[in-house]
């Protein structure tokens, strides 16, 4: 049976609000899985060309001091929520580069960051450092924002390929561990606006279109939900739900005021098997309220990196 068993957790935190609660979150699983949990800050230093006339180290203050009481402040959250860190690291260089670094060097299983830039489709063209980590990562990071953790329910977006395969079983693994209520929903869009526009021959073939999708989900779902209490031991419950498939899958894990995590893939679920601008991964980043794991192929699958 399937459990969710981390040896290395990474924290990466920006000294933003949300990664207090990433702090938070980065803890709770650390104490109830028996992993080692690093904290990490990366800052990049100012061009000497923006102060011609000074030297770097008599900036006022200097960066690396002012990076280094973020990443105190985050030992200090850490410490508040009675957590211990094995290792501070204090990085220097593009932040997602250099957590995704060290990420590899010290083979993390999990890396866990706040979610400052993601909610502001404004802020995110010009790029955040969670985007880039969850773009590039080889591993699943950990999406935290909300206002508490751990989460009521567990939802994880199931679009029934081979590649949801890995996140539906680590999003179940992951509610079973947490206690939480474990759902496969699975989003389709359904009819058009305004149908009745449309001539009768395209309206009835959406109809036929759609009643045969649906024909083919809910057997396909519950297949993979026994599958999934084969592995884990915990049968997740299944939802259809009609909507824009980021925003369906946001508001639904949100039903009923609780904070709700959200599981993808970043593979499978995007335009060209890609995670892009328009892919759902990226869609749901912005649209959640709530943390997102967004977990990659497994090792082994094509193109894929480890699980």
């Amino acid at each position: 049976m399937e459990d969710y068993r981390p040896e290395t957790i990474l924290l990466a935190t920006d000294g933003s609000k949300d990664g207090g609660l990433a702090a938070a979150a980065a803890v709770d699983l650390s104490k109830r899985t028996g992993a080692k949990l690093h904290a990490a800050h990366a800052w990049v230093p100012l061009p000497q060309s923006a102060h011609p006339s000074l030297l770097a180290a008599r900036y006022h203050p200097p960066q690396e001091e002012g990076a280094r009481r973020i990443l105190d402040e985050q030992l200090r959250r850490v410490e508040q929520v009675g957590g211990t860190v094995s290792e501070a690291h204090l990085l220097e260089g593009r932040p997602a580069d250099a957590i995704l670094d060290l990420a590899e060097r010290i083979d993390a299983d999990l890396i866990v960051v706040g979610s400052r830039g993601l909610g502001s489709v404004k802020r995110l063209l010009v790029g955040s450092v969670s985007l880039d980590v969850v773009h590039d990562a080889d591993r699943p990071v950990l999406v935290v924002r909300g206002r508490s953790w751990p989460p009521a329910r567990v939802v994880i977006g199931e679009d029934l390929s081979e590649e949801a395969r890995s996140a539906a079983r680590l999003g179940t693994a992951l509610g079973k561990l947490l206690g939480a209520e474990t759902l496969l929903a699975h989003a389709y869009e359904g009819m058009p606006p305004h149908p009745e526009t449309l001539p009768r021959d395209d309206r009835e073939l959406y109809e036929v279109m759609v009643e045969e999708h649906l024909g083919r989900v809910g057997p396909a779902l519950e297949a993979r939900a026994a599958e999934l209490e084969d592995a884990c031991g915990v049968r997740p419950r299944v939802r259809v739900l009609e909507g824009e498939g980021a925003r369906a899958l946001s508001e639904f894990a949100e039903e009923g005021g609780g904070t709700g995590l959200l599981v993808v893939g970043s593979r499978g679920l995007g335009a060209g098997g890609r995670m892009l601008l328009g892919s759902v991964s990226t869609k749901v980043l912005i649209a959640a309220k709530g943390p997102v794991l967004v977990c990659p192929r497994e090792e082994g699958e094509e193109g894929g990196g480890r699980a």
